[in-house]
């Protein structure tokens, strides 16, 4: 497979240079525009891997003020520094760099622009009670990174490596972390394709780079029930596409739809798949759902499986594995299975349906009210006047306690020396 994309990328580059004029190959040489580099054929035995020893820090001399906490706005404010590292073909990962937080020099023709070479990560460090900065797996996080990275030809990296870049970054911008529970500083990784082509190929150069945002809650009115529409006339993914990775092609296309959706008071879209109405994602989330099974009475608390048509969600990962052992032993069924909008709808005709809730980074988890299906409403479990299900407000409680350190030995929890 690498030697497949070697060859390709070789072919490419080849390709590339019959069409540059020699006055083209030394103005290039003379200029080299930085974070767009057009990249000759790989020639090199052995390519360099990130290395976090070799990261250089510039300082910024114009630090911003910090905004009071009450106005955060989620992804709207940036911290005084960015964490970058370019690849090429050639080269392998050059020397990371933390550098004043500043505008990308990108020439026209990058690819990013052009075939959508780009993939990033959510994740948040915290403060716990004692000041400790924490992130909360991070190894999950670059595992997805690297898998989605690796989905669209981009170079894959070590990972240890880039948590050891972030926890720098992190200690650097400390300031910005708020300490109030509930307040994080977002992490934003990002990798973009930065070859200067219009020919489709595997990218000979990358950038990878890492901004982070202070937030606040993501319910600045509180932790409020959402409704949500059942989407039907729009897929978000399918079978053997890259609805598994975290590329940013796969949001773009949902905006419409969740445009749609709000029009008709609805916080979210419920993604459906097939003639069978498989329910998916809701939003940009995870979903689960909480019923009693039918036959047994048993209490069952479901969500997709991954077939390749949802996400793999750190957060997602995080309720099965806490549901599996802090309710199991309390009789409940834990299950990865399809489940289909009929099923649910049958359920909350029953009054089997106990709960619904998505599950994500930025939320944690988000209660679910009610959810519109073919011209009727399905209620989802909450009586008038709760905004959450005891099962969603455990797992908030539980996961975010494991973030802040109140579970000081769970190894979720990374402590940045």
């Amino acid at each position: 497979m690498n030697q497949s994309i070697s060859l390709l990328r070789q072919s490419l580059n080849t390709a590339s240079r019959r069409f540059h004029t020699t006055s083209s190959s030394l103005s290039s040489q003379r200029c080299r525009r930085q974070y767009s580099i057009h990249v000759d054929a790989a020639n090199a035995s052995k390519l360099a891997e990130l290395d976090s020893r070799k990261l250089s820090i510039t300082k910024t001399t114009t630090p911003k003020e910090l905004l009071p906490a009450e106005e955060l706005v989620f992804g709207r404010n940036f911290t005084d520094h960015m964490l970058s590292v370019e690849w090429t073909a050639s080269e392998g990962w050059l020397a990371p760099r933390i550098t004043p937080y500043q505008n990308l020099s990108l020439d026209p023709a990058t690819c990013v622009f052009h075939y959508a070479f780009e993939c990033f990560e959510g994740m948040k460090a915290y403060k716990d009670t004692t000041g400790n900065i924490r992130l909360f797996r991070p190894d999950k996080n670059m595992e997805r990174f690297n898998k989605s990275s690796a989905r669209i030809a981009l170079p894959t990296f070590n990972s240890e490596s880039l948590i050891d870049l972030i926890g720098q970054f992190c200690k650097l911008e400390e300031r910005f972390i708020p300490s109030p529970r509930g307040y994080s500083l977002y992490l934003r990784p990002t990798m973009i394709g930065t070859q200067r082509t219009l020919g489709v190929g595997p990218p000979g150069s990358a950038l990878l780079y890492v901004i982070a945002s202070p937030v606040g809650p993501y319910y600045p009115t509180g932790f409020k029930a959402v409704s949500l529409e059942a989407t039907d006339y729009a897929v978000r993914a399918w079978p053997g596409g890259v609805g598994d990775k975290k590329l940013g092609a796969n949001y773009a296309p949902c905006i419409v739809p969740q445009m749609e959706a709000a029009s008709r008071g609805f916080h979210q879209n419920l993604w459906l798949f097939g003639e069978e109405e498989y329910i998916t994602e809701v939003g940009t989330m995870n979903l689960f759902v909480a019923l009693k099974d039918k036959k047994t009475g048993q209490n069952e608390l479901i969500t997709a499986p991954l077939d390749g048509t949802i996400l793999e969600g750190v957060t997602r990962d995080s309720v099965l594995g806490i549901a599996r052992e802090r309710l199991e032993p309390e009789g409940w069924k834990v299950t990865e299975r399809k489940c289909t909008m009929k099923e649910l709808a049958e359920a909350a005709d029953e009054g089997r349906m106990l709960e619904v809730f998505g599950a994500g980074t930025a939320a944690v988890v988000s209660p679910v009210r009610k959810i519109s299906w073919k011209g009727s409403t399905v209620e989802c479990g909450l009586s008038e006047g709760t905004e959450a299900g005891p099962i969603a407000q455990r797992m908030k409680d539980w996961i975010e306690g494991i973030q802040y350190g109140e579970e000081p030995e769970n190894p979720w929890s990374v402590k940045l020396n």
